[in-house]
C-alpha cells in the first residue's frame, strides 16, 4: 500500500484539546484532500455551530453529527472514506476499539491514525505497567493483533509543550506562572532534558505523516517540536520578561516527585495521571537517539522562544 494517497478524510474529536489544532492543520492543507469530514455529537454541534458553519462556508468541512457510541451512524459516516483520524480525549480513548473495528471492516476506510499524541506508552518495559496508559495500550493490541485490512500510525510527540510550562496541578507537579513571577523546576537542579510538542505542531506532524504514508504506514512515529531543560525554559521566560530574577523559583527532585505521585493515586486525587506523566518525563521517558520528523519531510516546528512568548502574551 505504499502507492496509497488519502484523499478522504474523517476525524473524531476534532473540536477538542488536540484536535481542533491537527483540524486547523487539515483545513490549512485543504487543498490536498477531496473531502474533509468531521464526526461530533449534537452537543458539540450547537455549542460551536458558528466555528463549525464558518469552516464549512470557507472550507468546505463536512460536519456530521451523530452519537459515537451509534454503529449504524459510524459506518454511514464511514461511507467514502479511506483515513481516519481521531483525537479522543483520555476519558474516551477505549470507544476507539469498535471505530477501528467498523473501520476495518469497511470497503473504502485504509488508514487510521489512533490518538496516541502524547506521552510514548512503550516507551521502555516499564511502560507497561503506568496507570495512564492502559487504555491506550489496549487500543494498541487491537490495531496490532485483530485487524485485517487497517493499516495504522501513532504520532507519539511527548508532552505538549503549552502544558508543560503551565502549573496543572498546582506548583507541586511543576511549572511557570507569568503573572506572580513563580516557578517550579522538576528535577533537582532542572538540568534534565525533556522533548516537546506544541500543540499547533502536533497538526503539522499529523499533516506531514498524512502526506507520507509509505513512511507512517504501520509505524510509530516518534516526533517533536525541540528538545530543552526546564532550567533554560526557566532562563528563556527570564529573558522575556525583563531579565530580573523571578519572586520565587523552587525545584523538585525525583524522589519527591514520586512520593507526590504515589500519595495522589492513594487519595483519588484526580491530578495523579499529571503527577505520573511528569514523573516519566523527567526520568527522561521522552528521549530518543534520533526522532523521525526527517522521515516526514522535516516539516517546520515553533520554537522554545514562541512558546513563552505566546504564554506571557496570554498571561492575565
Amino acid at each position: 500500500m505504499t502507492d496509497f494517497e488519502p484523499r478522504n478524510l474523517l476525524l473524531f474529536g476534532a473540536t477538542g484539546t488536540i484536535g481542533i489544532h491537527i483540524l486547523q492543520a487539515v483545513l490549512a492543507a485543504r487543498d490536498q484532500f477531496h473531502r474533509v469530514a468531521v464526526f461530533t455529537s449534537p452537543a458539540t454541534a450547537a455549542a460551536k455551530k458558528d466555528l463549525l458553519e464558518s469552516w464549512k462556508e470557507t472550507k468546505r468541512l463536512e460536519v456530521l453529527v451523530g452519537d459515537l457510541q451509534d454503529e449504524d451512524a459510524v459506518q454511514k459516516a464511514y461511507e467514502g472514506i479511506d483515513t481516519v483520524i481521531s483525537a479522543l480525549g483520555r476519558g474516551a480513548i477505549a470507544l476507539q476499539i469498535p471505530l477501528i473495528r467498523l473501520a476495518d471492516a469497511s470497503p473504502t476506510v485504509t488508514w487510521f491514525f489512533p490518538s496516541e499524541y502524547g506521552t510514548d506508552i512503550k516507551y521502555s518495559p516499564a511502560s507497561a505497567h503506568e496507570r495512564p496508559h492502559q487504555q491506550k495500550l489496549k487500543v494498541r493490541h487491537y490495531l496490532e493483533n485483530q485487524v485485517s485490512n487497517l493499516a495504522h500510525t501513532y504520532v507519539v510527540t511527548g508532552p505538549y509543550a503549552d502544558m508543560y510550562i503551565r502549573c496543572a496541578a498546582g506548583r507541586d507537579a511543576g511549572g511557570w506562572d507569568v503573572s506572580t513571577r513563580t516557578a517550579t523546576l522538576l528535577g533537582e537542579d532542572g538540568k534534565g532534558r525533556v522533548s516537546l510538542t506544541t500543540m499547533t505542531d502536533v497538526g503539522t506532524l499529523v499533516v506531514a505523516a498524512l502526506q507520507h504514508p509509505a513512511v507512517a504506514f504501520n509505524h510509530a512515529l516518534r516526533v517533536n517540536s525541540f528538545t530543552t531543560t526546564p532550567a533554560e525554559i526557566h532562563a528563556e521566560f527570564v529573558r522575556q520578561t525583563g531579565g530580573q530574577p523571578w519572586n520565587d523559583v523552587q525545584y523538585v527532585s525525583l524522589p519527591q516527585l514520586r512520593e507526590r505521585e504515589r500519595v495522589a493515586w492513594e487519595t483519588d486525587n484526580p491530578t495523579a495521571t499529571v503527577f505520573t506523566l511528569r514523573r516519566i518525563w523527567t526520568e527522561g521517558g521522552t528521549l530518543y537517539e534520533n526522532r523521525d520528523n526527517e522521515q516526514i519531510g522535516e516539516p517546520p516546528m515553533q520554537t522554545l522562544a514562541e512558546v513563552i512568548a505566546s504564554e506571557i502574551k496570554q498571561s492575565p
